[in-house]
């Protein structure tokens, strides 16, 4: 009989077939971005090989890996601890609705205060709206800082 209770966990090796999924489909949705295959799968592996840099978390319903996301560290030297990174967060359209990301966030805000996290920190797109809403309703913030890039290296 399927279990209505949505369970969060720590990723492993096993999982990233979902990830490299996940990544796939929301390069497309958000971006119209096909992914390389063998780019996104060695960079999900990638994190697997090296948790210094973070870590997936999955969230199961009914059996199912319905969504997950990533963490990644940022140290923080006016505080002298670390920031997490939510990215690549990804609910499965069958699945949108039913308090994924809501699990997934309680989730990882509770392995953060079981590791001395000093606060999350995420990017959206300046268009999904809909995803800015679900953050705000989360207690996050818009930040006063802007984020610059610089892909020529």
């Amino acid at each position: 009989m399927p279990s209505s209770t949505i369970t969060i966990r720590k990723a492993e090796r096993t999982d990233a077939a979902h990830f490299v999924r996940f990544n796939q489909a929301m390069a497309w949705e958000t971006e119209g971005v096909k992914l390389d295959d063998e780019k996104i799968r060695a960079g999900v592996d990638g994190l697997f090989a090296k948790p210094q840099f973070g870590f997936y978390v999955v969230a199961e319903l009914e059996g199912k890996v319905a969504g997950g996301l990533m963490i990644t560290y940022e140290w923080s030297d006016w505080r002298n601890k670390v920031y997490w990174w939510i990215q690549s967060v990804y609910v499965l359209p069958e699945f949108r609705g039913k308090g994924i990301y809501r699990s997934l966030y309680e989730g990882v805000k509770q392995l953060g205060r079981e590791n001395d996290c000093c606060g999350f920190r995420l990017y959206v797109e300046r268009t999904n709206l809909v995803a800015q809403e679900v953050y705000k309703k989360l207690g996050m913030d818009e930040s006063h800082y802007l984020m610059f890039e610089d892909y020529q290296i």
